[in-house]
């Protein structure tokens, strides 16, 4: 069968209705979301980003050379990538998305190189000394609001991020 092509939908992705169709014709219960009604609070940098240390959280499941892959679906861990790591050494395991250009180059998911040149050229004042990586498609949004994101959290003030630049894939 010929993959079927369609033009890009002119109004946003209705996802959520979508995947509750697919749920309902599954004959599973309708997926139970994990929504808040109320955006969180815009906090403003108290100071310029080229006098900020700045970490980097990301969701495509990197991790370095050495460490363990991310290995099954709604994995709760998370790897701590020091960031003067070579980026050669980056690797990615994640269920959800094709990987190829990730893995061609990781910035594309994991954008360590260009943190690096732009802290060179004085947009950003400085990088934590490590970037938290996990495997986005956690089911659980209890595991991560209270574990996995309370310990990231806890462990870039300790290293003194004024500001986190997220990378959702």
């Amino acid at each position: 069968m010929k993959p079927r092509i369609s033009k890009p939908p002119s109004a946003p992705l209705q996802y959520i209705d979508i995947i509750d169709e697919r749920y309902g014709k599954l004959g599973y219960a309708p997926y139970r979301w994990a929504l808040h009604t109320e955006p969180p609070p815009w906090v403003p940098l108290s100071k310029p980003l080229s006098e900020c240390r700045l970490g980097l959280i990301a969701s495509g499941g990197i991790y370095a050379a050495g460490q363990v892959a991310f290995h099954w679906k709604d994995d709760p861990s998370y790897r701590m990538i020091p960031m003067d790591i070579d980026s050669a050494d980056l690797r990615t395991s994640h269920f959800a998305y094709d990987q190829t250009d990730a893995r061609a180059d990781i910035n594309v998911v994991f954008p360590i190189d260009t943190l690096r040149r732009l802290t060179q050229e004085g947009v950003v004042g400085a990088l934590t000394a490590h970037a938290f990586t996990f495997m986005g498609g956690i089911y659980s949004a209890r595991r991560v609001r209270e574990d996995m994101g309370p310990r990231i959290t806890d462990a870039l003030l300790e290293e003194g991020a004024d500001a986190v630049l997220l990378v959702p894939v």
